[in-house]
């Protein structure tokens, strides 16, 4: 890994843009400050037809995956990634996390994820990590360092507290606190479409508070998270919400719910190459 100067990153901000064939929610100000890149892509710049339409980056759903594979070509290609090694775990509603640390070990953590994983964390240059979803929530953080978490909070993943348990993690490697962190909650499901039966409306009041439950039959948990994070030491301000809902905006993401669970997945991405483009 390159040795870089550790900078305070500047207050998180996302916003749509198009890199090459693809469109993202990304963060120009972090990137010119410490080289990450990170990316909420949309479905729209790939090859896949039908409900899986167009970027498809998701390879277990029934999409064919030449076309699957073309699409992550793609991302890897517009976010200057295309030399680095990618970690594409199998995600599996849990709260495990892969960490990488060398260039040289990605491949045996990617082995490592494709076993189960719901979080990667890269301290390393030229090392990618993509997760998928549709409707999941996508939680990304980024150390000053530029190293980065990836993680896919489903509202399992979320009363598990993978998100905070991606923050702690980082803050140990690179020996910072997490008020340092800028963290970014991508495009889901929200809480006027995720609704829930009553059992799963008590976990939320009774783990994150009455807040993140507006009604019995809907939760919030972009809130859920917010509050969360702030709880262990996370800055609210550097917290950036894509305020999305993927069950609004089925024209730009892919939702499970709305597609009766037959449908494509858009990516929450990131990396940091030893030679920004």
């Amino acid at each position: 890994m390159n040795e870089r100067t550790t900078l305070a990153l500047p207050a998180p901000r996302l916003v749509e843009g198009r890199f090459g064939s693809c469109v993202a929610l990304t963060d120009e100000g972090l990137f010119e400050a410490c080289g990450v890149r990170i990316a909420f892509t949309e479905r729209l710049g790939g090859v896949s037809e039908g409900a899986f339409s167009s970027l498809n980056l998701g390879r277990h759903v029934n999409d064919d995956l030449g076309c699957v594979e073309e699409n992550v070509a793609r991302v890897m290609d517009a976010f200057g990634a295309s030399g680095s090694v990618c970690i594409r775990p199998h995600q599996v509603h849990g709260k495990t996390l892969v960490v990488c640390r060398d260039r040289h070990d990605a491949s045996g953590v990617n082995a490592t994820a494709r076993d189960g994983a719901d979080g990667v964390i890269v301290t390393c240059d030229d090392v990618s990590a993509l997760l998928c979803f549709a409707d999941c929530v996508p939680v990304i953080v980024v150390s000053p360092a530029g190293h980065f978490a990836v993680v896919h909070a489903g509202w399992r993943g979320v009363v598990a507290r993978i998100a905070e348990a991606a923050v702690v993690r980082l803050c140990e490697l690179d020996q910072i606190s997490a008020c340092e962190l800028n963290v970014y909650i991508g495009p889901h499901i929200r809480a006027c479409h995720f609704e829930v039966g009553p059992e799963v409306g008590e976990v939320f009041a009774r783990e994150f508070g009455p807040a993140c439950v507006p009604d019995p039959r809907h939760v919030d948990m972009a809130r859920a998270l917010r509050d969360s994070l702030c709880a262990i030491g996370v800055s609210g301000d550097r917290i950036a919400d894509a305020e999305v809902c993927t069950v609004c905006e089925q024209t730009r993401f892919f939702s499970y719910r709305a597609s009766g669970g037959i449908c494509g997945r858009h990516g929450a991405f990131a990396v940091r190459a030893s030679s920004p483009v």
